[in-house]
């Protein structure tokens, strides 16, 4: 191989890289790296390098981060859903009054709640295709209307006891280490809960989804230009509709794990948990404006949003409240960074477009 092939090889490589699209991401990672840098100097000597404080991140956070993954795919295709937290919520109303008031079995209330959250996720996603209603618009809709079913069922908070549902709750992996040749639990206990590996298999599950499909290149085309891809023959209205329905799968595990969490169902469980959800894409490095997103900056978010709590926790002098103000101002910064980008972008593709016209 020559020189000049490996020159251009490199320069080719550098320039994946280097893409504006990927800059989000690596921001993410960056600061997220940062801030555990910071927490690990002024409290790892109390405990917050313990790999129980780490995957204590994930276990609290797990059911926010499974409907991040859906909600990064709306967000990819220029939409919004607000309806994610209140489908949630409807979730576990369904799967605790379903069992402990009327006897069904808690895991056909959770095929029911499916049916429900998949079927109001493609219903949203057709009236915004068809009837070009705005995404705002019609979620905020199905986010009230999840909500106020959630208060037909019950006002009251709903305790779930049955047997199978809390032993899957309960169910968890200890961290174990080689020790004499003899596996011990490390110390402090830390392990994994369903939840953790429900969240990691719905992560996965989208990266692969959007990655090494079809089905995902089309929601790229559809939120990098809508307009474009119909003109190149894409489906369109069906790659909106699959990833509202989608979303609404997320929304309905999310509740799941979430009644997974606290074992009971409540009209107004996760009030706000869509803000939350959106932060965690878009501090992920999902673009706004649509066309651009990765899991693994999602991953990112939700591990980001995650560590704000747990340094609030370890400093033990401030309000819970500072958690809502650190994330509001990293949002704020995200966002910045988001038109940084879209605008060197922009200025990028002129002038490739200049140049082309030149030499033409």
């Amino acid at each position: 191989m020559d020189e000049r092939t490996m020159r251009i090889r490199r320069q080719s490589f550098l320039n994946r890289v280097l893409n504006p699209r990927y800059i989000m991401v690596y921001a993410t990672i960056g600061v997220f790296l940062l801030i555990y840098l910071f927490g690990a100097l002024m409290y790892g000597d109390i405990g917050f390098t313990t790999i129980r404080t780490f995957l204590n991140m994930f276990i609290d956070n797990a059911y926010f981060g499974i409907s991040a993954v859906g909600m990064t795919m709306v967000l990819i295709t220029g939409g919004i859903d607000l309806s994610v937290a209140a489908i949630a919520a409807l979730t576990g109303m369904f799967i605790a009054y379903g069992n402990t008031i009327l006897g069904i079995d808690p895991f056909l209330c959770i095929a029911f709640a499916m049916v429900i959250g998949i079927g109001m996720g493609a219903l949203m996603g057709a009236m915004i295709h068809y009837l070009n209603v705005p995404p705002f618009i019609t979620t905020l809709t199905g986010m009230f209307l999840a909500r106020g079913v959630c208060s037909m069922i019950s006002s009251e908070s709903v305790a779930i006891n049955n047997d199978a549902f809390n032993a899957l709750a309960g169910w968890k992996v200890n961290v174990m280490k080689l020790v004499d040749g003899v596996w011990v639990k490390v110390k402090p206990i830390a392990f994994i809960n369903l939840n953790v590996l429900l969240f990691l298999f719905v992560m996965l599950l989208g990266a692969y989804l959007l990655k090494s499909t079809k089905f995902g290149r089309n929601v790229y085309a559809v939120g990098g230009n809508e307009q474009s891809a119909k003109l190149m023959g894409l489906p369109v209205a069906r790659t909106k509709i699959l990833v509202y329905a989608f979303n609404g799968l997320c929304s309905v595990l999310m509740g799941v794990s979430y009644a997974l969490y606290v074992k009971s169902g409540w009209a107004l469980a996760l009030m706000g948990g869509e803000l939350d959800v959106i932060t965690m894409a878009v501090i992920g490095g999902t673009l706004l404006t649509g066309g651009v997103g990765y899991m693994l900056g999602t991953f990112f978010g939700v591990m980001l949003k995650s560590i704000i709590p747990a340094l609030i926790t370890f400093n033990g002098n401030l309000l819970s409240w500072w958690g809502k103000i650190a994330t509001g101002a990293l949002l704020l910064l995200f966002i910045g960074i988001q038109r940084i980008v879209v605008t060197y972008s922009a200025k990028r593709k002129g002038k490739a477009a200049d140049c082309v016209s030149k030499k033409t």
